[in-house]
């Protein structure tokens, strides 16, 4: 049966890797719904005769059809159940409010924030009672919606008309009204509020207005009156979201308006981007905005977890390093071409997820945003691969992932390899990985790598200290005693 904690806030929650059969649900239509939209988050199984909804490594909200929300949680280990709902909602909205604090003028932005960086940086501490994903991004919207006014401009409108308004287009009067003299084609400007800034804000709007409760729709009253004259965007214009969104915040760029006002509109318009794109993109067939059932896409917000825990422990990581010492500089995601051919072209390519780069005294004005031959010829000290998957003990590493570290040693003969997961409040410690090298006899063996605390080094070429880094959801941090080394490497 469905969690009764979840059901009293008209909310289903799941976990990732859970099967979900018609049972769990409290309307049997809502699974048969979910079954016909073939979202790419489930996979649909039969097992003993039954139809089953394997959750994948996502996390979101889903509006049923009978008015209830689907809430996505992410899963550590077994022990996540749902007496652990309240703390995983803290970690998870916590995260989605660390990575907005990136500032996007900055060169070291993470490559895909667009998707995740669309929430208020100005959020009140969490409650002892963390609200549902659907709950939390409501307020996250109304907050922004607080701050912004829909806003009008001088618009220019065409009409042909019985009255001279306005100026009077030639070409257009010869065209049009050559029979008919009494009219004119005019234009004027008219001040309007049907600007495509505003119309893209009230689209999201009318996406999150099922998730309001009648009380909190009536205390919301006075914030949305403002917006209730205003239309959506069109069908057509939904389908090429991307060119309507750059429009809007053209237009915007343009307005009269205070610094503080015109931060909150385009804050406001990336958001409600964000979230027309991602109901839009991350659906299944089912949700089609010209199906005559559906005229209104329904709201579906799915966030690769995957791609989320990369970025904000990239972020946090590399904030570490960077208040150590100003020597250390960040780099996200950088492909780097690992083999060749004989004449030269690319075979192989590797991309890490974060790559730390130890400046000399003497080279602190190279460019943040290009890596130069220097850098790859040796100056990296740290590479830093971040895998959302549970590890319960260091044997648990896979045979891949050891490769992928070795070979992250050898092509950027960094000082440390890390390998950073996930823990959900555990107190374990970072493990250093002692790689055996043999000798051409098979008769001796040695490490590479022995305890940080030595500084001892092989003299083979592939010297790099491998380690397992584990990452604690619950405080965002790494866990151990690593940042009070790093300036001894």
């Amino acid at each position: 049966m469905p969690n009764s904690q979840a059901l009293v806030a008209n909310v289903i929650t799941v976990f990732e890797h859970q099967r979900l059969t018609a049972y769990d649900f409290a309307h049997v239509s809502d699974f048969h719904w979910l079954m016909a939209q073939e979202f790419a988050v489930f996979t649909i199984k039969r097992k003993q005769g039954q139809w089953q909804l394997k959750v994948g490594h996502h996390i979101g909200i889903i509006l049923l059809p009978s008015g209830m929300t689907l809430e996505l949680l992410p899963k550590l280990n077994q022990s996540t159940r749902y007496n652990n709902i309240a703390q995983t909602r803290h970690w998870v909205q916590g995260m989605l409010s660390d990575l907005t604090r990136l500032d996007a003028r900055q060169s070291c932005k993470l490559p895909s924030m667009k998707n995740l960086g669309q929430f208020s940086s100005q959020s009140m501490a969490l409650p002892i009672e963390a609200p549902p994903l659907s709950d939390w991004l409501v307020t996250q919207f109304l907050q922004r919606l607080v701050r912004y006014q829909p806003t009008q401009h001088y618009q220019a409108q065409i009409n042909n008309q019985s009255s001279l308004q306005g100026r009077l287009l030639i070409k257009e009067q010869l065209r049009h009204n050559s029979m008919q003299p009494h009219k004119f084609v005019c234009e004027r400007s008219v001040l309007s509020q049907d600007m495509l800034a505003n119309r893209l804000i009230k689209s999201a709007l009318l996406y999150l207005m099922p998730l309001l409760s009648q009380s909190s729709q009536s205390m919301c009253s006075t914030l949305l009156q403002p917006w209730r004259p205003l239309s959506g965007l069109s069908r057509q214009e939904r389908l090429r979201l991307s060119s309507i969104y750059t429009q809007a915040k053209r237009q915007l760029d343009i307005q009269p308006l205070q610094k503080q006002k015109l931060h909150a509109a385009q804050q406001l318009v990336d958001l409600a981007y964000w979230l027309l794109q991602q109901s839009n993109a991350a659906t299944g067939y089912g949700i089609d905005p010209t199906r005559p059932n559906l005229p209104q896409p329904r709201l579906c917000l799915l966030i690769d977890m995957n791609q989320a825990f990369e970025q904000w422990a990239s972020q946090r990581i590399a904030s570490m390093f960077q208040q150590v010492s100003s020597h250390y500089r960040a780099f996200y995601q950088t492909q780097s071409v690992w083999l060749n051919d004989s004449e030269g072209q690319a075979c192989v390519s590797i991309r890490p997820d974060l790559l730390i780069y130890k400046a000399a005294d003497n080279d602190q004005n190279q460019s943040d945003t290009a890596v130069s031959k220097e850098t790859v010829n040796g100056c990296y000290s740290h590479v830093i691969d971040i895998k959302w998957k549970y590890l319960p003990h260091a044997g648990a590493i896979t045979a891949s992932d050891a490769y992928q570290l070795t070979s992250y040693a050898q092509a950027y003969q960094a000082e440390q390899v890390w390998m950073v997961y996930p823990v959900l409040g555990d107190k374990r410690r970072p493990v250093a990985l002692k790689q055996q090298i043999y000798s051409d006899n098979g008769d001796n063996k040695s490490n590479i790598s022995s305890d940080i605390s030595d500084g001892t080094k092989s003299n083979h070429s592939n010297h790099a200290d491998l380690w397992l880094i584990p990452f604690d959801v619950l405080t965002g941090m790494v866990n151990g005693d690593l940042p009070a080394n790093l300036n001894e490497k």
